[in-house]
């Protein structure tokens, strides 16, 4: 079972403890943690370990999304898990499995439940029967109500340090250099960095944001263009990910196993991925204001290949500040706000400070 999480880049802790767990597992598991730590890739693995013990071929086919007794539960549509794909999972949940001894649904877009379908999952959630088992992946238990969230076993997620990233990305063949650059832009994303790492694009990513400071200005006019020079710079790296869910769809196609579900996932998982992107270069721009504030009070900065001269030129309240300011950005991106208008509105404010 050590194998089972082989391709997964860090959270060991989280692998020793769900491996333990194979045997007697709890009914119900909530994964959380912030977008794009790998939290449905070990999900996933969680699943296929449940189902199929050492059998690597049937657990190519529960990461394939081919086994019977492993169900999808996600979004209708672009939007929410309704009452009714609620209900459906609780018909299906008192069904025998067909293949192996459990059953396992995976709503690995938990925290898009309603509340009628939270309702609905209650009581099977309350009365599983033994051989069922429900993986629910969100980014907080916040997401979900409190009668959902109280009866699972939760695993938190942390973001993986940096230096993990990039060995881990080196162990899957991942040149040094790109693996970290990769690893710095993700921010301790391990899925990002994964589909970052076979572009060639990612150092100039980081440059256009970390170009920022030095480019504002008071002139609203410079915000609206700098805003549409960064989005323009996350492009490149989404091509690699639309290379990839091409190819997985053309795979699935091939097996009989590609749906409307599926291409609706794809949607989704490219939305969260830019918005990933947007976060990762606020977080790259709120570290530039950090190392400026560090700099100048004598700590160590993050940023080492930030030209000296280019720190010094804006005081340290200022700077402290201004990463304070790109921290509200954040949350405004996380939000659904277009991020055109939040960039925008966060360079004006900042150049004009």
């Amino acid at each position: 079972m050590g194998d089972l999480f082989r391709d997964v880049i860090g959270h060991e802790g989280v692998a020793g403890v769900l491996a333990e767990d194979i045997d007697t597992p709890a009914h119900a598991y909530l994964f959380v943690g912030p977008l794009g730590v790998g939290k449905a890739a070990v999900a996933r693995r969680f699943a296929a370990g449940l189902i199929c013990g050492d059998d690597e071929q049937c657990q190519s086919r529960v990461l394939r999304g081919l086994h019977p007794d492993v169900v999808g539960v996600e979004p209708d549509g672009r939007s929410a898990i309704t009452v009714d794909q609620a209900r459906n999972t609780v018909a299906l949940a008192n069904l025998a499995p067909v293949e192996s001894d459990r059953k396992i649904f995976i709503l690995e877009e938990g925290g898009a439940m309603n509340d009628e379908a939270a309702n609905a999952l209650l009581k099977t959630l309350e009365e599983p029967t033994s051989s069922t088992i429900f993986l629910v992946v969100a980014e907080s238990e916040d997401d979900l109500p409190s009668t959902v969230a109280s009866r699972c076993r939760t695993v938190v997620f942390g973001r993986v340090p940096e230096a993990d990233v990039a060995a881990g990305l080196e162990a899957q063949g991942v040149d040094a250099e790109r693996a970290e650059q990769a690893a710095r832009i993700s921010g301790g994303r391990p899925g990002l960095a994964i589909s970052l790492a076979t572009r060639a694009d990612v150092a100039a990513f980081r440059n256009v944001w970390m170009s920022v400071p030095l480019r504002l200005s008071e002139h609203p006019g410079d915000g609206y263009r700098l805003a549409d020079e960064v989005t323009a710079a996350a492009d490149p790296l989404m091509a690699a990910l639309k290379e990839r869910l091409v190819e997985e769809a053309a795979t699935l196609e091939a097996e009989g196993g590609l749906s409307k579900a599926v291409e609706q996932r794809h949607t989704r998982e490219l939305k969260r991925a830019i918005i990933g992107l947007h976060v990762s270069g606020l977080e790259i721009l709120s570290g530039f204001y950090r190392d400026a504030a560090a700099a100048q009070l004598g700590a160590p900065v993050h940023n080492p290949d930030i030209p000296a001269p280019a720190l010094t030129r804006i005081p340290p309240r200022r700077a402290l500040l201004n990463a304070d300011r790109v921290l509200d950005a954040i949350d405004a991106i996380e939000s659904n706000q277009r991020p055109q208008l939040a960039l925008a509105a966060l360079f004006a404010d900042i150049g004009g400070s």
